[in-house]
């Protein structure tokens, strides 16, 4: 079994809290619990121990032109030029990388979306030919695809077709691929020929509790939250696929005056008093910097000031992990779950979804919109959620999807029963936590590495 001395991980960026990240850090533990060393590197590493190769960072000036002509956003460069462009850095990477393998005496690599996502094509290159000509094995760990993107390859920017059949992802006998559901599975299959094996999301649920100590007691108090204010937690990052707008208008149901005198009369599931002057918050946690277009946050702060939704962007003090300093002190995004009273995620797609795993960590009930992997890989479980339904029926002037208003006042009373009543919100997050334990543990994960690495 000890036959890889060394794994290094590769990724754009580590050590924040998107998934890719989160998912990196649970590996690189399993791994190392199996008694194999880990080296981690990428473009941005946050407080990781690890090798820091900033040409690896997916949101480089350069990078970002390049991306912005593969989205037909940009005609800053000339088809020739832009190939020209993606070699050189493709060509510079090439000698960092081979440097890096060799110093480290890595002999396996576990490649996260570089090779499926084709956010930072010379990255994709570069690897691949450091791998062939080191005669490396490899796993290509496959979150998303370039392919689930809505924009297609320009025509004028054909040349590039050939470097995306080519790396994106490349095909050897001794690189071994990995997706995290079974709609990519076979997309993966149908599209490029590959077998791949899944290996979903899982979580340490036999880690530490989350809940309020003497750190994160003051953190409802440094976002403007009193105690008996409600706490909508929405954790992922803010980017459009996760449907955030859904949240709002959540919330902006459960701020329904029957709504809000019945949360009145029959005080919260853990026997606070919601009172007159308290609200019900939407926090979001997460960064929107992979937001492409830059504009998704805005409307959402649109939205929820037309709707008089209390909307709170805190992310400026929630990392990956808690650090204090002089100047500030952040908070750990499982700090946010600690405060929170719900969990919304109105995902409008995942590969797979941690912040589903994340409220079944801390026993949160959660709302969420059945985006396809759920439906397709999740729902047969059995867990106990409120559901928005599958079905978009529209957009609206910015571009944010609409569901059912049905949906969405159905939805709204069941959060109610689950903010009032802690018999009904304790059935229900006990039997969650226990079907996810049960099929998306460190141990199941461990499992699926041993198969990958005996083969």
């Amino acid at each position: 079994m000890q036959k890889f001395d060394t794994i290094g991980i590769f990724h754009y960026q580590l050590g924040s809290t998107d998934g890719v990240s989160l998912e990196v850090d649970k590996w690189k533990t399993v791994l190392e619990r199996m008694g194999y060393k880990v080296v981690l590197c990428a473009g941005r590493l946050g407080n990781q121990d690890g090798i820091l190769l900033a040409d690896l960072f997916h949101h480089q000036p350069e990078i970002e032109v390049i991306n912005q002509m593969i989205r037909g956003e940009s005609q800053e460069l000339s088809p020739t030029e832009l190939a020209g462009l993606i070699k050189e850095r493709s060509d510079d990477l090439e000698n960092k990388l081979k440097e890096i393998i060799l110093e480290n005496k890595i002999n396996l690599l576990l490649v996260n979306n570089i090779w499926s996502v084709g956010l930072h094509l010379s990255a994709a290159i570069a690897l691949e030919k450091v791998r062939q000509d080191l005669n490396l094995p490899a796993i290509a760990h496959h979150h998303d695809f370039y392919w689930e993107r809505k924009n297609p390859l320009p025509d004028s920017l054909s040349n590039l077709n050939e470097m995306m059949d080519t790396y994106i992802p490349p095909q050897d006998p001794i690189i071994k691929h990995v997706v995290i559901n079974s709609l990519a599975q076979r997309q993966i299959n149908e599209r490029k020929g590959i077998n791949a094996s899944v290996v979903p999301n899982v979580f340490d649920f036999e880690g530490p509790v989350w809940g309020i100590d003497d750190y994160n007691r003051d953190l409802r108090e440094a976002i403007g939250l009193k105690q008996n204010d409600i706490c909508m937690l929405q954790g992922t990052r803010i980017i459009p696929r996760k449907g955030i707008e859904l949240a709002i208008d959540l919330v902006h149901a459960l701020n329904a005056p029957h709504r809000k005198t019945k949360l009145e009369k029959s005080g919260l599931f853990d026997g606070r008093i919601f009172r007159p002057g308290n609200r019900i918050v939407l926090v979001l946690a997460g960064y929107d910097r992979d937001d492409p277009t830059r504009e998704y946050l805005d409307k959402l702060k649109r939205k929820a000031e037309n709707l008089g939704v209390d909307l709170r962007h805190i992310d400026k003090i929630i990392g990956p992990e808690r650090v204090m300093n002089e100047k500030s002190k952040i908070y750990s995004l499982w700090d946010a779950y600690a405060i929170a009273d719900f969990v919304t995620y109105p995902s409008l797609w995942e590969g797979w979804g941690n912040q589903f795993l994340e409220a079944l960590k801390a026993k949160l009930p959660m709302v969420l919109f059945e985006y396809p992997v759920y439906k397709e890989d999740i729902k047969d479980k059995g867990f106990d959620v409120v559901s928005l339904g599958s079905e978009i029926i529209s957009r609206d002037a910015d571009n944010l999807v609409r569901i059912s208003d049905d949906a969405i006042q159905r939805a709204a009373d069941q959060c109610l029963l689950y903010l009032t009543s802690g018999q009904n919100r304790k059935k229900m997050v006990d039997k969650n936590f226990k079907i996810g334990a049960e099929n998306y543990s460190y141990d199941r994960l461990r499992n699926h590495l041993t198969n990958l690495l005996e083969q």
